[in-house]
């Protein structure tokens, strides 16, 4: 087990300039961060790894399609394109920062709704996405882990079972789920359950995210349940914890953070880190 922390809490865009947060991160007792991949381009990933290498921390990256010209389930080819050459930049920014995890939402740009469920046509075309660039992935040692949002973020995946489906239906060793306890507490009945029933040979990463999104611990999260079905499958990788703030006013109003979760940003890492690597042992 890994324990890291997903940084965009502090930045969109992590950079040289963000060394003294990487030091904290590592400080706070961090094995790794997650680097949100949202802008800049190869090169700075590249040089980013360099400083997370002699800093002694391994990464994971994340992802979003926050933009319409790139959604893999439009109706428009050109903005399917558009999501495929996204994925292709991922991937080549992923792995010159030496990230063996892009996580997030890779089956539809958050947000829009077209007023019911997922159809047998986006499905199929979300997987065709993933199938397209599986192998490049794969060949560079990355895990793509899709992540299952709650309904009012996405339409496409809600809850772990429909993300061990949509897996299936892509195909591919290098396709897995993520299972993030802020979404599956929303959307699932019995998050340890679904673990159980769902999660065996698909769950390839895990958010550790509040009810709240605050800081890990100090809300109503069931983790021993949570952990010890992760343990019964067999899970043993990374815990990544994730959560959002008021520092970054754009992704604030995105996230629908309106008030302060916590007193400062750092609690997240040096109060969360302590209690996730405390509950995994006695889960």
């Amino acid at each position: 087990m890994k324990i890291g922390v997903n940084l965009l809490l502090y930045a969109t865009a992590i950079t040289k300039e963000h060394r003294g947060l990487l030091e904290a991160m590592r400080a706070a007792g961090a094995d790794g961060v997650e680097v949100p991949i949202m802008e800049g381009g190869v090169e700075a990933y590249a040089e980013l790894g360099r400083i997370l290498d002699d800093l002694g921390l391994a990464r994971t990256s994340s992802m979003a399609f926050t933009s319409p010209d790139a959604n893999p389930v439009s109706e428009d080819p050109l903005r399917r394109q558009g999501a495929a050459d996204h994925l292709n930049w991922l991937i080549d920014c992923a792995h010159a920062l030496g990230a063996t995890v892009i996580c997030g939402p890779m089956f539809q740009t958050i947000g829009q709704f077209t007023g019911g469920g997922a159809t047998e046509q986006e499905l199929e075309w979300a997987a065709g996405a993933l199938r397209h660039v599986a192998d490049r992935a794969g060949g560079a040692g990355i895990t793509l882990a899709l992540e299952p949002l709650n309904r009012f973020e996405c339409y496409m995946v809600n809850t772990l079972e429909q993300g061990a489906a949509f897996t299936r239906r892509v195909g591919h060793p290098s396709v897995g789920v993520l299972f993030d306890t802020f979404h599956a507490n929303m959307e699932e009945r019995d998050m340890a359950r679904a673990v159980r029933e769902h999660g065996g040979g698909g769950i390839r990463h895990v958010h550790c995210s509040a009810n709240d999104r605050g800081v890990p611990g100090e809300g109503h999260i069931p983790w021993g349940g949570v952990f010890g079905a992760l343990k019964s499958i067999g899970y043993d990788d990374w815990l990544v914890i994730e959560a959002f703030g008021r520092s970054l006013p754009g992704l604030a109003a995105a996230t629908k953070i309106w008030r302060d979760l916590f007193a400062d940003p750092l609690d997240v890492a040096r109060v969360g880190i302590p209690f996730v690597r405390g509950a995994w042992i006695s889960g």
